[in-house]
């Protein structure tokens, strides 16, 4: 796999909304992203995150900023067990209400236990996440419609709630695999290392100029 760095970019096709990242994949993951989105109320989202060389996760740290509030979250996995603090300021909740739509709940998890069998982690809405599996289950070398149940820490946006998910990858060939959580399955086009092109509802690769 090349080692050079990479600047990605994606634009959103559910909403009005971008993401840019910047990622090493030299020996694991390491990436630091911005998004930005309009749904549901204007946000702009900033997060680093870590795998070891195995592409197993290791540390998130996610940042969510809009008019009057912000929220954070950081995941730190040791000894097989995840660490989650997460933090407040400003009222997210009624910023939604204002905006007409429901609260989004307390950022974090409960009991962080519950995320002790996830070995990655899904941040909402952002197509790199979903590179995390495919580079660490080696997706493209499998054979059609080989299937790897999952369990993943997803991290809600713009809430920063986190949730213990089990997600199903589905290799279909060197460049497609289906993605599939809770009734809801997406057929996505990779590039030969992984990183999402075309993700259907959500996000297309812009291509550079």
């Amino acid at each position: 796999m090349p080692t050079k760095p990479k600047s990605l970019l994606w634009t959103r096709i559910d909403t009005a909304g971008a993401e840019h990242a910047l990622v090493d994949d030299g020996h694991g993951l390491a990436a630091q992203g911005t998004q930005l989105s309009a749904d549901p109320l204007p946000y702009t989202c900033r997060y680093q995150l870590m795998t070891d060389p195995q592409w197993v996760s290791v540390r998130l740290e996610v940042e969510v900023e809009g008019a009057g509030w912000r929220r954070s979250v950081r995941l730190e996995r040791a000894t097989d067990r995840w660490r989650v603090t997460a933090a407040e300021q400003g009222d997210l909740d009624a910023a939604l209400t204002a905006a007409g739509r429901p609260p989004a709940g307390l950022p974090g998890v409960e009991d962080p236990d519950r995320l002790a069998d996830a070995l990655d982690v899904d941040l909402g809405a952002s197509p790199l996440f979903n590179t995390l599996p495919v580079r660490r289950l080696r997706l493209a070398e499998q054979a059609a419609d080989t299937s790897y149940p999952i369990s993943v820490a997803w991290v809600l946006v713009p809430s920063l709630t986190v949730l213990p998910t089990e997600q199903v990858y589905t290799a279909l060939g060197p460049n497609r695999f289906r993605y599939a959580s809770d009734g809801f399955s997406a057929d996505v086009e990779v590039d030969r290392d992984g990183f999402v092109r075309h993700y259907p509802g959500l996000a297309e690769a812009a291509e550079p100029r």
